[in-house]
């Protein structure tokens, strides 16, 4: 059986609660769908958003930064909650009036204080961890990491339990009025899928090509 995620003030979803789910692996699979997040958070009253690339690892989120960072340093030297958004956007919505017009979606918000990944063979587990998350298996082809990337790399995490997921997943729904306007309405899905690889112009050696994670 599935585990909730915790409904709270903040989490609990108020706006279309229809279409809200605390159902904790819904959250896990758009988590590990996503390869970038948005990272909110306040300083002296002004609210800064940040994209990031994030992973996950059983319970709990993950994010790297440099490690001077404002969303990695920021909250662990004034401890803080922040707000992370994490959202795919599945389809164009067209209906027979603009006002109903929308998109198909899956997103989770989260919140919570981050905690620093401070221990330096934790921190390379999670460096690996992330690296073959973009790209299975690529981490034991590369030069390792030194100890100037370990110290220059922050990496923080969250707990996932306070936490919503909200999504839309239907057709239109018109005005009953205008369900006969002679106009095409219904869903433009997004096909996801990955372009020709490009391999970087100054290589001249021939190697394997990498693997790209799955289509989200």
């Amino acid at each position: 059986m599935s585990q909730s995620l915790e409904e709270t003030s903040l989490s609990k979803v108020k706006r279309g609660p229809n279409r809200a789910s605390y159902d904790k692996d819904l959250a896990f699979s758009i988590i590990d769908a996503a390869l970038m997040c948005h990272v909110g958070q306040t300083k002296q009253g002004q609210v800064f958003v940040t994209p990031t690339s994030h992973w996950r690892e059983g319970d709990y989120f993950y994010w790297h930064a440099h490690s001077k960072a404002r969303n990695v340093k920021g909250p662990i030297d004034e401890p803080e909650k922040v707000c992370i958004n994490v959202s795919l956007l599945d389809g164009l919505v067209l209906a027979r009036s603009a006002m109903h017009h929308s998109v198909n979606y899956r997103s989770v918000t989260l919140f919570g204080v981050p905690e620093l990944i401070d221990d330096k063979d934790e921190k390379v587990r999670q460096f690996k961890l992330f690296l073959d998350k973009v790209s299975p298996g690529r981490w034991d082809t590369l030069r390792p990491v030194n100890d100037q990337e370990i110290k220059a790399t922050g990496v923080v995490r969250i707990k996932i339990d306070e936490a919503s997921v909200k999504f839309r997943a239907e057709p239109p729904i018109d005005d009953p009025a205008d369900n006969n306007w002679p106009v095409w309405a219904g869903v433009v899905p997004l096909k996801r899928e990955w372009g020709t690889i490009e391999q970087d112009p100054i290589q001249t050696a021939h190697y394997s090509e990498p693997k790209a994670p799955d289509a989200f």
